[in-house]
């Protein structure tokens, strides 16, 4: 018999809490649509074990310069404040996560629009934009495995443009919901296949089942789902196909149309491996 994979319809997916290891889903019977997926790319989504809190913990950006880089582009540098935080120390459950770890330890995510993230561990970045255009930036506090802070005040949005002449120009705090992937990101090889991080950063709305949602599509060697996100949390995925696999994050109203603005949808790709060398 095939396994089955519950999909959530525009509507709340339960999940098991992060002690159940077998995953069980449990849906609403008249909400709930089951869709079969081959069974050795069966994925599961379960929670992840409570995080250390870091109650206090801040990230602001301080000065930012822009310098000629060429005849049309600026580096910009970028400058964060960080209190209650440290960075470059490993958090205090990394070695029972079982997932991914940064051996540098805690760092800053650094999102430049909605692309994948720089991970800093000094609270200082240089980036090359071009002249005449226009940017948001996301920086947020991360734990060693690459899991947010998600409290008020570990995140800090930045708008801004930069004109024809290269000088930069601060834009309004933008206020419309958005969301920025974060993770799964880049390469696993080996035992960190087990447990892929799935988490992505929400801002200017909170996700349940009545109103916001992140729809999450999934696709892989042979595995092609799509399940809805009612709560903002962190969760593993499991049992994805080595190979390529892909990751589109829409966020979307209560009847599943795309939330209109800036930074409503992104796609990443992502590499599994079992062995050396990388399967791509």
């Amino acid at each position: 018999m095939k396994n089955l994979l519950p999909v959530a319809l525009g509507s709340a997916l339960l999940f098991a809490s992060c002690g159940n290891t077998d995953s069980t889903v449990e849906s609403p019977v008249d909400t709930t649509t089951v869709m079969e997926v081959p069974e050795q790319h069966s994925i599961t989504l379960s929670d992840v074990s409570p995080s250390p809190e870091y109650p206090g913990a801040s990230l602001t950006i301080g000065n930012v310069a822009a310098t000629p880089q060429g005849a049309d582009s600026v580096k910009l540098t970028f400058n964060f404040n960080v209190k209650n935080y440290e960075l470059k120390a490993q958090t205090s459950d990394a070695g029972g996560k079982l997932c991914n770890n940064s051996d540098k330890g805690q760092h800053i995510h650094f999102i430049l629009d909605n692309k994948p993230y720089v991970a800093l561990y000094e609270a200082k970045h240089e980036t090359v934009v071009a002249k005449n255009s226009e940017h948001n930036v996301l920086v947020f506090l991360s734990r060693s495995y690459h899991e947010s802070v998600k409290s008020k005040g570990a995140s800090k949005l930045y708008s801004f443009k930069v004109d024809a002449d290269g000088k930069l120009q601060k834009s309004p705090t933008l206020k419309t919901p958005m969301v920025f992937y974060s993770r799964p990101k880049g390469d696993y090889l080996g035992k960190d296949v087990e447990n892929v991080l799935f988490d992505f950063y929400v801002l200017n709305t909170t996700l349940s089942p009545t109103g916001h949602q992140v729809k999450a599509h999934v696709t892989g060697n042979g595995l092609d789902t799509t399940f809805m996100v009612t709560e903002w949390k962190p969760r593993f995925l499991q049992h994805l196909p080595m190979g390529k696999n892909s990751i589109t994050l829409t966020l979307v109203d209560q009847n599943g149309n795309r939330v209109e603005g800036p930074e409503t949808e992104v796609t990443r790709e992502f590499n599994l491996s079992q062995d050396e060398p990388m399967t791509k």
